[in-house]
C-alpha cells in the first residue's frame, strides 16, 4: 500500500479497537503538539500526520477503505473534514495541559468562571475503559457591529484646582474595543473513562467554561460518578456480589460461572458445606487499579442460602435427621449483635 502508514504513527496494531486508537491518539497528541516541541521543525507536520491516522482509523468505513487500498484509496474529502480532534479531547486551549506557554501569560487575564458537571458512568466502562462523547452547548462572544467601553480600570490623575493648587483623584478610565454579541453554539467532546477511574476524578477540557468578555473562558471539568451496578458492587478496587444457591447445593456443593464486567467468565465451584453469610475470595478479579492497570482486586463472593418452601412428610424429615445426624435440639441463644 502506498502513503503513509497510519497505524505506525499511532503505534497501535492493524486489530486495535476503536478505544485504544482513541487512547493512543490522546497520549501522543500530549507529547507531540508543536507547543511542546518547538526546536523540532518538523513538529507541525507529525501532528498533522497523527491528526490524519486518528481520523481515518477512528471512523470505521474509512478504516476499511484504508485496510484495503490504502490512502491513496482515500478521497480528498476523507481527509479534510475539517474536525478538529485534539480540541475534542482537550477543548478549545487544550494546548495548555501542562506545558507550553498557553494562557500562562505574566499579566493577569481575567477568566470565566469554571463549570464542574456529573459524568455518569457503568461499572463496565471503569472496567474496561471507554469514550463518552458530550454536546457541550455553551455561550461564546462573537464581533459585532459598533465599539463598545473594554478594560475599564482606576488610575489615579492630577487636576490643578488653581495657582499653585493640585489634587490627586480616582478616575475610571476605559478602552474602545470592538462590540461582540453573545451566542450559543454547539461542540463535540469526547472524555475518555479511563481504566480503573474512581468517583470524584476529573477531566479538564480548557476554555470550555463560561466566557469572559474582556478575556479567557473559564474551563469545563468532568467530574465522575458511578451508576448502580445490578450485579457488582464497587469498594475502591474490590469487587463485591452476592449469590444465591438452593439448600442442596449448600449441603452438597456447586460449580457454576459469573458473568464478569468484560464479559468473561468466574467459575465458583465448592465442595463443602457452604453456610448462608459464607464469603469466597477470588483474587486478580476486581476492579483495575487506576495507577497501574496491570493489578486488579479482589471479588468477594457472599453466598446467601435459598431454602425450600411448603411442608415435607414425616417420613422426609426422618429421613433428613438421619442424614445430618442432628436428632438432638440444638439452640442457644446469644446476643448476635455484640457476638457474645
Amino acid at each position: 500500500m502506498a502513503g503513509r502508514d497510519f497505524y505506525n504513527i499511532l503505534g497501535v496494531s492493524k486489530s486495535a479497537s476503536k478505544y485504544e486508537i482513541k487512547r493512543a491518539y490522546r497520549q501522543k497528541a500530549k507529547e507531540m503538539h508543536p507547543d511542546k516541541n518547538k526546536d523540532d521543525p518538523q513538529a507541525n507536520e507529525k501532528f498533522r500526520d497523527l491528526a490524519d491516522a486518528y481520523q481515518i482509523l477512528s471512523d470505521d468505513e474509512k478504516r476499511k477503505i484504508y485496510d484495503q487500498r490504502g490512502e491513496e484509496g482515500l478521497n480528498k474529502d476523507s481527509m479534510s473534514s475539517g474536525f478538529d480532534p485534539f480540541s475534542s479531547f482537550f477543548g478549545d486551549f487544550g494546548f495548555d495541559f501542562g506545558f507550553g506557554e498557553g494562557r500562562q501569560e505574566k499579566r493577569e487575564t481575567p477568566k470565566g468562571a469554571d463549570i464542574r458537571v456529573d459524568l455518569w458512568v457503568t461499572l463496565e466502562e471503569l472496567y474496561n475503559g471507554n469514550f463518552v462523547e458530550l454536546v457541550r452547548k455553551k455561550n461564546v462572544f462573537r464581533q459585532a457591529s459598533g465599539t463598545r467601553k473594554c478594560n475599564c480600570r482606576a488610575e489615579m490623575v492630577t487636576r490643578q484646582l488653581g495657582p499653585g493648587r493640585f489634587q490627586m483623584m480616582q478616575q475610571n478610565v476605559c478602552d474602545e474595543c470592538p462590540n461582540v454579541k453573545l451566542v450559543t453554539e454547539e461542540k463535540l467532546l469526547e472524555v475518555e473513562v479511563e481504566k480503573g477511574m474512581r468517583d470524584g476524578q476529573e477531566n479538564r477540557f480548557v476554555a470550555e467554561g463560561e466566557p469572559h468578555i474582556d478575556g479567557d473562558p473559564g474551563d469545563l471539568f468532568t467530574v465522575i460518578r458511578t451508576m448502580p451496578h445490578p450485579v457488582f458492587e464497587r469498594r475502591n478496587d474490590d469487587l463485591y456480589t452476592n449469590v444465591t444457591i438452593s439448600l442442596s447445593s449448600a449441603l452438597t456443593g456447586f460449580e457454576f460461572k459469573i458473568k464478569h464486567l468484560d464479559g468473561h467468565f468466574v467459575n465458583i465451584k465448592r465442595d463443602k458445606v457452604t453456610r448462608p453469610g459464607a464469603r469466597m475470595r477470588k483474587p486478580n478479579e476486581g476492579m483495575p487499579n487506576f495507577e497501574n492497570n496491570h493489578q486488579r482486586g479482589t471479588l468477594f463472593i457472599t453466598f446467601d442460602v435459598d431454602f425450600p418452601k411448603g411442608d415435607i412428610t414425616e417420613e422426609e424429615k426422618q429421613q433428613i435427621k438421619a442424614i445430618l445426624k442432628d436428632d438432638d435440639v440444638k439452640s442457644k441463644a446469644y446476643n448476635g449483635l455484640r457476638g457474645y
